[in-house]
């Protein structure tokens, strides 16, 4: 590389050699006093539903210096997991993202090689975040330049889409920051039309009506009765806001191995789900975001698809 590269554009270069698909940086500051009054409303509405850890560390989610005591700057990185081959549409639908191995994994692991890239280029210490640590993922991802926070909640991409997973590398590094993405949906509702339990609203996301976060989040033996007319066939998790999406009419399918499905996972059928054993759930889906629902969930969830008592 030429000696006179910047660090900046060394980083870069080696986030997409490691196969992040986007990369930006931002300074680390205190997240933006509206930022924090819009989420402490989403909280006080109690929209966050069954999802009681995003009322924890409040202070964390504020301060990135919390993370990282001595923090200068906030990458932020970006993954397509769009898959290349997709289950029967007739057949129980998990989200995208589960089809392959856990985006934790996958992501933490790249990720903690570009943090060794850093210390050995600078000898700066850095911190890894994926989405299981208190930190506002789509407001730094906006702040970063890499895109914009839609009206299904997501993250968007410019001329990609919003099938990306994201994490964050908060790191002593003083970096240049990024012009922050401004882009917005404009008029654009569709999400909010097709959203099965009509959950969004102005870039916000009510748990309770969301067929994501029910089929996933919800521990109990039953799911709300509303849910028994609007599930269709989605099993886990529910990728309806993104699949209408305009930016995603354009979506290209992910160049990650681990990303790839394998073919026992997209023959799986209702029946198959039903008479799983945990022996077998665990050597399915060990790896896979799948994991969080339990088998217990997973059985609760086709039950209600079919409509069993």
């Amino acid at each position: 590389m030429n000696p006179g590269t910047s660090i900046e554009a060394l980083i870069k270069a080696e986030a997409q050699r490691l196969g992040f698909d986007a990369c930006g940086f931002a300074a680390a500051e205190p997240v933006d006093d509206d930022a924090v009054q819009r989420y402490s409303e989403w909280i006080a509405r109690g929209e966050h539903s069954c999802m009681a850890w995003a009322e924890r560390h409040d202070d964390i989610r504020r301060d990135p210096h919390l993370l990282l005591p001595g923090a200068k700057s906030v990458i932020c990185l970006a993954m397509n997991y769009y898959p290349s081959r997709c289950r029967p549409a007739d057949a129980p639908q998990f989200a995208y993202y589960a089809y392959g191995r856990d985006y934790h994994e996958v992501l933490r692991k790249r990720a903690q090689e570009l943090t060794h890239f850093i210390q050995e280029k600078t000898g700066c210490a850095s911190r890894v975040c994926v989405d299981s640590a208190p930190m506002r993922e789509r407001y730094w991802a906006q702040k970063s330049g890499i895109g914009f926070v839609g009206l299904n909640n997501m993250i968007i991409l410019p001329g990609k889409g919003s099938f990306y997973v994201l994490c964050e590398v908060i790191t002593e590094l003083e970096l240049t920051p990024d012009a922050p993405c401004t882009q917005t949906c404009g008029e654009c509702h569709a999400c909010e039309r097709h959203c099965p339990g009509q959950a969004l609203h102005g870039g916000m996301v009510d748990t309770r009506k969301c067929l994501s976060c029910q089929t996933i989040e919800n521990r109990d033996e039953r799911l709300p009765e509303w849910i028994e007319q609007r599930i269709g066939n989605h099993v886990y998790g529910c990728d309806e806001c993104q699949l209408c999406c305009p930016h995603n009419r354009h979506a290209t399918p992910t160049s990650i191995p681990e990303f790839q499905p394998t073919d026992e996972f997209l023959n799986l059928d209702a029946q198959a789900i039903l008479d799983m054993t945990q022996e077998q759930f665990s050597r399915l889906f060990s790896h896979s975001a799948v994991k969080r629902v339990k088998l217990a969930g997973l059985q609760r969830n086709m039950r209600t698809i079919l409509n069993m008592k």
